[in-house]
C-alpha cells in the first residue's frame, strides 16, 4: 500500500511538472509573434533570418518523437509540447517564405526541405532497430544533443550582457519563461527517472539561472546607459546566424521593444 500511495503520488507530481513545462513553454513559442508581426506588416523580412525557426523545428520534431510511444514510454508531455512548438515553427517559416526575397525564399525551402528529409532519416533509422532498450537510448542522446544546443544558446546572450553591461537584449520574462520551462521539465526528467530529460534541462535551468541573477545585476545600469547601438547589436546577429531560435528571439524581442 505504501508503495502504491508512493507511486501515485510521484505520477501526480510528473503530470503536474509536464502540465507546468507545457504552458511556460508556450510563452517561448509566441515570443517571436512581434518579429511577424512587423515582417508582415512591412511585408518584407528585413535582414531577419529564418534559420532559427528551421533548427526550432528540427528541435521540435525530434523531441517529440523520443516522446512519442514507439520511442519511449509514458512521456505525453514531451510529445505534447515539441508538437505544438513544431506547429509554431512552421507558421513561422512559412510566414518567412511568403515575405522572403527569392533567394532566401529558396535557401528557406530547401532547408525546410532537409530538415524533414532528416527527420525522415531518423524516423525510419530508429524504426530498423528492432530492440527497444537500443531504440530508446539512440533517440534519447539525439534529442538531448538537440535540446542542450537549444539551450545553450543564450550564452552568447550571457555574453552580450556582460559586454554591454546591459540587459537590452535580454528581456526578464523571456528569460523567466526559460527558467520555467527548464525546471518544470527537469522535475519532470527526475520523477519518470529520465536522463534524457533532466539531464539537457539541467543544464537549461542553471543557464536561465544565470540570465536572471544577470538581469537582476545589470538592469539598473541597463536603465541609465543603453551602450549598444541597435545597428551594431544587429550585425552581431547577423553574424551569428546559426544562433537558434530561442537566443534570436530573445534579441529579437529585445530589439524591436527598445525601438
Amino acid at each position: 500500500m505504501v508503495f502504491l500511495g508512493s507511486f501515485q503520488t510521484l505520477s501526480i507530481c510528473k503530470d503536474a511538472a509536464g502540465i507546468a513545462g507545457n504552458i511556460s513553454a508556450l510563452v517561448l513559442f509566441v515570443s517571436p509573434v512581434p518579429t511577424f508581426r512587423r515582417i508582415i506588416r512591412n511585408e518584407s523580412t528585413e535582414q531577419f533570418s529564418g534559420l532559427p525557426y528551421i533548427y526550432a523545428l528540427l528541435n521540435c520534431i525530434i523531441c517529440a518523437w523520443y516522446g512519442s510511444p514507439l520511442i519511449s514510454s509514458d512521456n505525453l508531455s514531451v510529445t505534447t509540447v515539441n508538437s505544438v512548438g513544431a506547429v509554431f515553427q512552421i507558421v513561422y517559416i512559412i510566414l518567412f517564405i511568403i515575405y522572403a526575397e527569392k533567394t532566401e525564399k529558396v535557401r528557406v525551402i530547401g532547408l525546410l526541405l532537409a530538415v524533414l528529409g532528416i527527420f525522415a532519416v531518423i524516423v525510419i533509422g530508429s524504426l530498423l532497430i528492432i530492440d527497444l532498450d537500443v531504440r530508446h537510448v539512440a533517440i534519447g542522446f539525439l534529442s538531448s544533443a538537440s535540446l542542450v544546443s537549444m539551450l545553450a544558446s543564450p550564452l552568447f546572450i550571457i555574453n552580450l550582457v556582460i559586454k554591454t553591461r546591459s540587459v537590452e537584449f535580454m528581456p526578464f520574462y523571456l528569460s523567466l519563461s526559460t527558467f520555467l520551462m527548464s525546471t518544470s521539465f527537469l522535475l519532470y526528467g527526475i520523477f519518470s527517472f529520465d536522463p534524457f530529460i533532466y539531464a539537457p534541462n539541467g543544464i537549461g535551468t542553471v543557464l536561465a539561472i544565470i540570465q536572471l541573477v544577470l538581469f537582476s545585476y545589470y538592469k539598473n545600469a541597463s536603465r541609465d546607459n543603453s551602450v549598444v547601438p541597435l545597428l551594431v547589436s544587429h550585425d552581431m546577429i547577423n553574424g551569428k546566424e546559426e544562433l537558434n531560435f530561442q537566443t534570436w528571439a530573445a534579441v529579437e524581442e529585445g530589439r524591436l521593444s527598445s525601438s
